[in-house]
């Protein structure tokens, strides 16, 4: 069957794909073929939308946080993984100087904020969260029985009604500012002695509040420590593209392979692209990302990143984020970059890199 459009969508952190996406090389790709190339934003339909967690959308590429895709495959969706990044992002424990709280010990016997999306299919923030305290806690020899977890329910959903765009991210500049409310509302009103954050917006979340950072699990010395939604990011493709459109797989995703090679190369014109896609200004970058973030752009296969997939697909059926179990191994399709790798060394490829 032949295909005449091609649907992705990212979530807002660092990607290649987003790189691509923002420079127009995909888009020029598949122009010769005469397939138009769209962000799920494109469509009007909420439920072309939502695949960017159900993966129900059919000729789609997404990449970003690993629990939805993990959600969805555990749901019987024909969705196959291509690509793993590890992105070393912020993600930490904050409470407030008065609190006292100043270590991840100090945490014995105190109030947790774990929020909860009442209308949305998998809770991805809620699965970061509770990762994130219990790993944290683990370290220390704490336990889930040693905390209190307050429920935070929220009732706004994660895509919000944001403008059409063809090429733009599902999550704009204001939902990012409202991704912590409840938390940090619950900490202001002493509600809670601790909240949990990740992400961009998290820098800028710690200034507002004053916060101490009581763990700062991006920078553990044991890297299984920071295993979580964006660690490994997972690039996702519809297995049925896969199957049947190879050739397509592996062009789009020798695009995302210039865009890595590019960011390493042009690291103040990437944070640029990066600040835009992840809705902050760029003097926020450097403290939500790490300096090797430009080293791990590149998808890869590596076994310590499958080995880190495995790990938050295990904790997500443990703790019933997800109700079916499956082979991560089994998941994995690494057909499509090795294509790709191939084509980025055909002379006509290096020379428009």
């Amino acid at each position: 069957m032949s295909i005449d459009r091609l649907w992705y969508t990212r979530c807002p952190v660092p990607t290649a794909s987003g790189i691509a996406i923002h420079h127009g090389w995909i888009d020029a790709e598949f122009a010769p073929d005469g397939m138009t190339v769209s962000s799920l934003r494109a469509s009007p339909d909420r439920s072309v939308r939502e695949s960017h967690f159900d993966h129900r959308q059919i000729n789609s590429f997404r990449q970003g946080g690993n629990a939805p895709p993990i959600w969805s495959r555990s749901q019987g969706q024909d969705v196959v993984v291509v690509g793993l990044t590890w992105l070393p992002q912020y993600q930490s424990i904050l409470a407030l100087p008065a609190s006292g709280i100043t270590s991840v010990a100090g945490l014995k016997g105190k109030r947790l904020a774990l929020p909860r999306r009442v209308n949305e299919k998998i809770d991805f923030w809620r699965a970061s969260a509770l990762q994130g305290y219990l790993q944290a806690l683990a370290v220390e020899g704490l336990t889930p029985n040693d905390v209190t977890f307050v429920d935070l329910p929220v009732e706004a959903p994660y895509i919000g009604n944001v403008s059409a765009s063809s090429n733009g991210p599902l999550f704009d500049a204001r939902q990012a500012a409202v991704s912590a409310r409840a938390e940090a509302f619950a900490l202001i009103r002493g509600e809670v002695d601790a909240i949990y954050n990740y992400g961009a917006a998290g820098p800028s979340l710690q200034t507002f509040l004053g916060a101490t950072v009581v763990a700062d699990i991006n920078h553990h010395p044991d890297q299984t420590v920071a295993i979580n939604n964006g660690t490994p990011n997972v690039l996702t493709v519809s297995g049925a593209l896969v199957r049947d459109h190879p050739d397509l797989v592996a062009r789009y995703l020798a695009q995302v392979l210039r865009a890595a090679a590019w960011a390493r190369t042009h690291r103040r014109e990437a944070t640029r692209i990066i600040a835009a896609e992840v809705s902050v200004v760029e003097e926020w970058v450097p403290d939500a990302f790490d300096a090797s973030l430009f080293d791990n752009l590149e998808p890869s296969l590596r076994p310590d990143l499958v080995n880190a997939l495995r790990v938050r697909k295990d904790f997500l059926l443990e703790q019933g984020f997800i109700q079916q179990d499956f082979s991560i191994d089994d998941w994995i399709a690494p057909g499509p970059l090795a294509a790709a790798h191939r084509l980025t060394q055909h002379p006509l490829f290096k020379a428009c890199a």
